[in-house]
């Protein structure tokens, strides 16, 4: 492992899309498959090389998160996952404290397999359980069972892995406040160090939409909102920060992985649909597992897109991103990284602040506050559309004074 102990080096992350899974959830978007197994090894075969190829580009900039996303990377072997962890540590200049996160379900775990994970070198397990509900978890059709999900933690607290975080989801089929507040309490009795909790959103093209559409009724908006703002403050009450709009964790235990991604710094991804954000580009590759596998090992097309982000876009982006965490934005970080007038922006948020959606903190940040985060891809909008505004009357005097030129030339 190679280390660097420059500060002034922006880091880097690492993401690896592992796509197989036991069987698909009826809400979930992400690119996945049941039944590839059989496509295990050309898969692995291609990763390796892919990161190969890739660790010449990325030079010797420090990694100091990695991060194993699916799917279902527990579903794929402990054996190949530990093979694919020691080439990124071979490839990559990998800090000695890296955050290295691996995703998995309770049915798909062992004591066994998390023990030698945690040795060679996984330290952070993020577990879906997303219910404590019978009833929900077969509505979504989640493999596991309470009971699997309790002895997963055991398993995992007894190979030492110290670093726990556990997936709940609200809103589910059939939820009610009682089965919401029985499932948070379930999951603070497991003691994790980090819990997401993720408000269901119904995805186009999912088994869940069709149902929908067939006309089975969900949780409404009230009823989320509802179970959200309980949720933070029970969490509150119980030792967990919020850092993001639906994550809470113990002090010290923020994923630092995915504040990567809120905090705009960059990260190289590997598998189908993984993204990626490097050298002031953006791009991701195609979401096809025969595709990836052809266009890796036989030269095939990759890219699903690519783009170059101009510095005026990033100042959208931190807008958009930094304003889902409790961090939030300030003026001059805003004024002295992307050159633009902040005044508008904070002008807005004061409308915000007033009808309690927003608040600026003794630091002078502006962040928004739960009630806010409810409403955060409104808001967002509207500060994105007033920053537009922004751009278009600075461009404007700039496109007369040109034409002004070419006329008097």
């Amino acid at each position: 492992m190679k280390d660097k102990k420059s500060q002034n080096i922006e880091k880097l992350g690492i993401y690896i899309h592992i796509p197989f899974c036991k069987s698909k959830c009826d809400y979930c978007d992400f690119y996945s498959l049941a039944g590839a197994e059989g496509r295990m090894d050309a898969y692995q075969k291609a990763l390796l090389t892919h990161m190969k190829e890739t660790a010449r580009v990325a030079g010797e900039i420090p990694v100091d998160t990695i991060y194993f996303g699916g799917g279902t990377p527990s579903y794929y072997g402990d054996k190949r996952l530990r093979e694919l962890l020691k080439a990124v540590r071979k490839l990559f200049s990998v800090e000695k404290d890296a955050e290295i996160t691996l995703e998995a379900n309770p049915d798909s775990v062992t004591f066994q397999s998390l023990r030698a994970l945690r040795r060679a070198g996984f330290n952070r397990l993020s577990m879906g359980l997303q219910s404590a509900c019978p009833a929900e978890l077969a509505a979504i059709h989640r493999a596991h069972s309470i009971e699997e999900g309790d002895a997963a933690v055991v398993a995992a607290r007894a190979a030492k892995i110290k670093n726990l975080s556990l997936d709940l989801i609200y809103g589910l089929p059939g939820q009610t406040e009682e089965s919401w507040h029985n499932t948070l309490e379930h999951a603070l009795s497991l003691q994790p160090e980090h819990l997401s909790c993720y408000g269901l959103k119904v995805e186009e093209g999912t088994p869940l939409a069709q149902r929908v559409a067939a006309g089975e009724v969900l949780p409404d908006d009230d009823t989320q909102a509802e179970l959200y703002l309980w949720t933070v403050e029970r969490l509150r009450q119980a030792g967990y920060e919020q850092y993001e709009i639906s994550n809470f964790a113990k002090p010290g235990f923020a994923s630092r992985h995915n504040l990567r991604y809120w905090l705009t710094r960059p990260y190289i991804g590997f598998g189908p649909g993984a993204h990626s954000d490097f050298g002031g580009r953006r791009y991701s590759w195609i979401r096809d597992l025969e595709g990836y596998i052809k266009g890796v090992l036989e030269g095939g097309e990759l890219l699903e897109s690519q783009d170059l982000i101009p510095q005026r876009e990033r100042g959208g982006e931190y807008l958009m991103l930094r304003l889902r965490t409790v961090r939030g934005i300030e003026e001059w970080e805003y004024r002295g990284t992307y050159y633009m007038d902040f005044t508008p922006i904070e002008q807005r948020l004061q409308e915000f602040s007033a009808q309690g959606w927003a608040e600026k903190t003794p630091e002078g940040r502006w962040r928004l506050t739960p009630k806010g985060f409810l409403v955060s891809n409104q808001l967002i909008g509207d500060l994105l559309e007033r920053q537009r505004e922004i751009s278009l009357s600075e461009l404007l005097p700039r496109v007369k004074r040109l034409q002004e030129e070419r006329n008097e030339g």
